[in-house]
Parts: structure tokens; C-alpha cells; sequence
């Protein structure tokens, strides 16, 4: 595959997700071995090219020779464009280059809610700048997707509880979220958008472990129980997660109680009104 010569990408040391995707470009090819470097460690001789808030914001390119720098999802296409030619003419689309750069936002701006990192002293001083419209996008696509997918599995467990009407696990998945902001802007409101991220990264990934089950469905017929007993599961895994997250953001034990107590009201209330 052919690299990137004299070009040097900055990622973030902070997120797990920026490490492995650049540490790919350098394992098969794309970038040379040392093309991929944490802009928290910049190398001097690119610091004066490089605007640091918008490298935290978007992935830096920088071209060595020219000291030319491209971002975000242009630095990707790039490196992408240099080693698979063919893919050149779509990455010059400009409706294309419109709609990736939005997903591209939408994933940078919530990273640190996809994969926390704790903030310490140690921390880079510059981080990711908050921006609202992105965090309630990412707010309604896990609502919506969480929902979904809990609507569907709601219907294996149809023997052994009501089902109810389409929209209820909807109702419910956003009842949560007004719920819990209200609990978090009490304890601490400077981090309320910041656990509702967290927290409906948990929904969504808990939603998605019950995929197989759902797929598992498809092709057996099992007892409801089954089913049930797989969803507890899921939820303990959840419940784990939930209490860590809360150690990195400070928040303690009170959120991932009223988080619970929130699942298990709603519960009392479909199996006996």
C-alpha cells in the first residue's frame, strides 16, 4: 500500500478511538512509522503551522516539506485518496465532502462521551470544545436507536409481560433522559450534557448486546425466560459501566441509583397497571 510521505498526523493521546484508527495508518501502510504522532508531544518544527484548538477538533495533517495543514475529515480523505486512487473522485464530491464532514463532527465532538477519558492534572490543557447542536444530535440518534431496538425486544417477552403499543420503549428510553438530567442538574449542572452523553452511550451499547439475542430469535424458538434472563444480563453489564463512567466524571453513586430506581418504576408500572 502506498504512504504518505512527509506528512504527519496528529491524533489524540486522551482517546482510545483516535489512537487505534491512526495507529492503523501506520500498520498497514498509509503513514510511514513515525506519521502518526499525539498532539499533546507536537514536534516544534510544526507547531507554528498547526492551529492547536482546531487540531483537538479535528485530526491535524501536517505536509512536513510545505507545512501545509488539512483537518478533520479532509486529513482523512488524504491519506485515504494517496493509497486506495480510485477512491479520489468521490472524495472531491462536495455534496459527499458535506455529508462526511457532519458524521465526521458528530463523532469528534462526542468522543469523550463515546469513550471517556478521566480529566486530570496531567491532562492536555487544551480539550475538545463543547458544541450543544452536536451533543443533542448524538443524544437523539442513541435515543432513537436504543428505542428501537428495545421495541423489538420487548416482543420476546410478550409470555411473561405486556408488550404494550409501538412507541413505549421510546416513551421510556426519553423519559430516562429528562429524568436523569434533572437529577444530574441538581448534583452538578456544569456536567449534565456531559453524563447524558455518557449515559446514552451506555443505552446504545447495551441495546446492541441484545442483537444476537435478537438474531438468535430468528432461527430458535426459545422460552421467554431465555430471553429475560439474557436481558438481565445485559443490564448487569450496563449497571458496571455506568459506576465506572461515574468514577471518571466525579459524579458518585447517587446518578446510577436514581438510573436504576428510574428502570425499576417504570417496570412496577407495566406489570400492574
Amino acid at each position: 500500500m502506498k504512504s504518505l510521505k512527509n506528512h504527519l498526523i496528529l491524533f489524540d493521546a486522551e482517546c482510545p478511538m483516535c489512537k487505534l484508527y491512526t495507529k492503523g495508518f501506520t500498520k498497514v501502510g498509509m503513514l510511514d512509522p513515525t506519521g502518526a504522532q499525539p498532539y499533546q508531544n507536537m514536534p516544534q518544527n510544526v507547531c507554528p503551522y498547526v492551529d492547536q484548538q482546531r487540531a483537538v477538533n479535528e485530526i491535524a495533517l501536517v505536509d512536513t516539506e510545505t507545512g501545509q495543514v488539512s483537518y478533520g475529515i479532509h486529513s482523512l480523505f488524504k491519506v485515504l485518496a494517496n493509497s486506495i486512487p480510485f477512491l479520489g473522485p468521490l472524495f472531491s464530491l462536495k455534496p459527499f465532502i458535506w455529508i462526511m464532514s457532519k458524521v465526521y463532527a458528530f463523532v469528534s465532538y462526542n468522543r469523550k462521551v463515546i469513550i471517556p477519558a478521566e480529566i486530570t492534572k496531567d491532562s492536555f490543557a487544551i480539550q475538545p470544545t463543547f458544541k450543544l447542536k452536536y451533543r443533542i444530535a448524538y443524544l437523539l440518534f442513541t435515543w432513537f436507536m436504543a428505542s428501537l431496538i428495545l421495541t423489538h425486544y420487548a416482543g420476546l417477552l410478550k409470555d411473561l409481560m405486556p408488550v404494550g403499543d409501538a412507541y413505549r420503549e421510546y416513551f421510556i428510553c426519553g423519559g430516562q433522559i429528562v429524568f436523569q438530567a434533572i437529577v444530574v442538574g441538581i448534583l452538578a449542572w456544569d456536567k449534565k450534557w456531559e453524563y447524558l452523553g455518557n449515559m446514552m452511550t451506555i443505552s446504545f451499547a447495551g441495546s446492541l448486546l441484545l442483537l444476537p439475542a435478537l438474531l438468535t430469535a430468528k432461527f430458535l424458538v426459545l422460552p421467554a425466560l431465555f430471553y429475560v434472563i439474557y436481558f438481565m444480563g445485559v443490564a448487569g453489564i450496563m449497571f458496571l459501566e455506568h459506576l465506572r463512567r461515574m468514577g471518571i466524571l466525579k459524579l458518585g453513586y447517587i446518578p446510577t441509583l436514581t438510573w436504576v430506581l428510574y428502570r425499576i418504576i417504570v417496570l412496577l408500572l407495566i406489570l400492574f397497571i
